[in-house]
């Protein structure tokens, strides 16, 4: 399929949310705190450049609790459509646009032009929160150890209360795809 069938295919952001089980009151809340920055200049940058964005994601993601409302703020103010595509439901996309080129790490930000061409790839992290993401993971105990999966857990849930809870992560991700959307 090409890109622009996978965005037909896409769900409204609405659709998406309401349709949430897992992470929708987090994600919310940040969408409803997170405030753009005053960037005029970059807002109508990015609006002269029509584009659609294409975002592979799953409720349970706290990776895309961060991320997707950091991007509906941008696209609402830029003007540009925005469709949520399930990972799980589309591995045929998602294999397209693996991590390392083996893990379906989401969300994945696919933009994409008027005629549906690529023209530019954000996710699934910040490199910031990339390297947050790895230090933790640092301390972690070896995988054979007794308690390794109980401070996994322990681990992933301080990591979304503080996606949730530090908006300096919010500002880490708007300036990360800012980044992206200037070089397109």
């Amino acid at each position: 399929m090409s890109l622009n069938e996978w965005y037909e295919k896409g769900l409204d952001p609405d659709e998406y949310i309401e349709a949430m089980k897992v992470n929708k009151e987090d994600l919310l809340y940040i969408y409803d705190n997170f405030s753009l920055p005053a960037d005029e200049a970059f807002f109508e940058e990015v609006k002269s450049k029509n584009l659609r964005a294409i975002i592979l994601t799953e409720d349970w993601c706290g990776d895309a609790m961060l991320n997707m409302p950091v991007l509906l703020k941008i696209s609402e103010a830029v003007n540009m459509p925005v469709k949520a595509v399930l990972r799980d439901d589309n591995l045929e996309l998602m294999d397209q646009y693996l991590t390392n080129g083996t893990a379906r790490s989401i969300p994945i930000i696919i933009f994409i032009d008027t005629e549906g061409n690529e023209v530019g790839k954000w996710g699934p992290r910040a490199a910031k929160i990339q390297a947050y993401i790895d230090e933790s993971r640092q301390q972690l105990p070896p995988k054979d150890a007794d308690d390794f999966q109980e401070k996994q857990k322990q681990m992933h849930r301080f990591i979304s209360k503080s996606y949730r809870d530090n908006q300096d992560n919010w500002t880490i991700v708007y300036e990360s795809m800012k980044e992206t959307l200037k070089a397109i």
